[in-house]
């Protein structure tokens, strides 16, 4: 019997570790990224603002990074424009992921043990009384807004770095079939609400129906939640968005569909 199929999803840069496990435990893995990571270079009109907000680090009280993407593209500013990290900042990280990725950069941040979202960050006794303080927040251009409406609502005045812009990769019909056409996919695994709606956009330009079917491997409720609304009936939440406990989720649930 040939080894199970897997999609995965995450960004090229990122999805290499990822696959590797996964071949490792004995299912194919199949790199389709759904999402293109692509930084504000300086010759970007958005770039004069993003690097306002760069050179005014030290005016924040609290310097929230969205996730490891944020932070990559994140610190490679602050390094360019802070030689030694302003002092006094609250640097909070959404996932343990981004934590990670902030101590290669010698940031100890806070992080929420209630969860990998906006929601479990909310939730830190750190963020309830922050009224007047100056917030900031390292994304990705048009993330989601609950943040920073929750934080503004208890008084904290929030802005934001975007610093990059997130796309679908642009595929050919040809690439698509070769990679997933060809052979049926026993799961997807999918860690953010973007990718499910490309993936939905990539079934319907691709007429691949069958791909509606398989079984999706999610991080949180709120993924699982757009991936329902959009038609998927075969949903699992994971324990979290590492690689680890996408594999092993995905692995029980071949384990229980595709090989009894």
């Amino acid at each position: 019997m040939a080894n199970p199929r897997v999609l995965v999803t995450r960004p090229a840069h990122q999805a290499l570790g990822l696959a590797e496990l996964l071949a490792s435990l004995g299912l194919e893995a199949v790199q389709l990224p759904l999402l293109d990571i692509t930084p504000i270079a300086e010759s970007d009109p958005a770039f004069p603002q993003l690097k306002s907000r760069i050179m005014d680090l030290d005016l924040y009280h609290s310097v929230i990074f969205i996730s490891a993407n944020a932070v990559a593209a994140g610190m490679d500013l602050i390094d360019q424009y802070w030689p030694q990290l302003p002092i006094g900042i609250q640097w909070l990280a959404i996932g343990r992921q981004t934590a990670v990725k902030l101590e290669e950069y010698g940031i100890t941040a806070i992080q929420s043990p209630a969860g990998y979202d906006s929601e479990a960050l909310l939730s830190l006794p750190q963020l309830q009384q922050v009224a007047e303080h100056r917030v900031l927040i390292m994304r990705g251009e048009g993330g989601r807004e609950t943040l920073a409406e929750q934080l503004s609502q208890r008084g904290a005045r929030v802005e934001y770095a975007d610093l990059y812009r997130r796309s679908l990769p642009p595929y050919t019909s040809g690439q698509i079939s070769s990679t997933i056409g060809d052979k049926p996919v026993a799961a997807v695994l999918l860690t953010s609400g973007e990718a499910v709606n490309n993936l939905t956009r990539l079934i319907t330009e691709n007429n691949l129906r069958e791909l509606q079917r398989a079984t999706l491997v999610v991080p949180s409720e709120r993924v699982a939640r757009i991936a329902t609304e959009l038609g998927y009936t075969r949903v699992i939440i994971a324990s979290g968005p590492d690689n680890q406990a996408m594999a092993e989720t995905v692995l029980s649930t071949i384990d229980m569909d595709d090989r009894t």
